[in-house]
């Protein structure tokens, strides 16, 4: 099953939900969706606050449990505890990000390749992107710990948990070439990815 984590402040975005932004005319997270949900049997939010501004999406929100806003791991974990409870069958939790509208739409079945039963992060440009991945229910106790010790770094806790990088090539769009994992962390960022829409609207 997968999990989109969108529980964040988005302090270098200036604030508010960075998926309710819109790209190409459509919210970034409506583009996530479109791109994960295919590739999960099951599909939650992890948000924090008042849920009805997701309402149109129809998904399930999930908001962090015992250890609130602090960070991708609070998602992590609430999205691993609800798997336990509403969907028993559920063995690793696919994670993206709220602000990656360029998903690709062959990321679970090729992290799911290469992760021999343990973790297994996205890689890009020889950037790792932790908070894209695949997260065996068993590593509940790790995920709880880290955020119990403030090690707050889904990095470094990957890290420990041996986690394959597995690499994706670079996308194109309109001529351009972009990271499959390019992430809205800035309004500048937004700005880019509004070009990048456009261009591929044009071809």
């Amino acid at each position: 099953m997968g999990i989109i984590l969108a529980g964040g402040r988005s302090q270098r975005f200036g604030g508010g939900d960075k998926g309710l932004a819109t790209v190409g005319g459509r919210s970034i997270l409506s583009r996530v969706i479109d791109r994960f949900r295919p590739q999960v049997s099951r599909l939650i939010l992890n948000a924090n606050g008042d849920t009805q501004r997701f309402a149109q999406f129809g998904l399930q929100i999930v908001a962090d449990g015992d250890n609130p806003e602090l960070g991708p791991l609070s998602g992590l974990l609430a999205g691993i505890d609800w798997a336990q409870e509403h969907a028993p069958g559920a063995r690793v939790i696919a994670t993206v990000s709220a602000d990656v509208p360029f998903l690709p739409s062959d990321l679970v079945e090729r992290l799911e390749v290469h992760r021999n039963d343990g973790v297994a992060v996205a890689e890009s440009g020889g950037r790792r992107h932790p908070t894209i991945g695949l997260w065996p229910i068993t590593t509940r106790p790790a995920v709880a710990d880290a955020l119990t010790r403030g090690a707050l770094s889904v990095d470094r806790l990957a890290r420990d948990l041996n986690a394959v990088a597995v690499s994706f090539p670079m996308g194109e769009i309109g001529g351009t070439e972009i990271d499959p994992f390019f992430n809205i962390n800035t309004r500048d960022d937004l700005s880019a990815a509004r070009v990048l829409a456009e261009k591929s609207i044009e071809g």
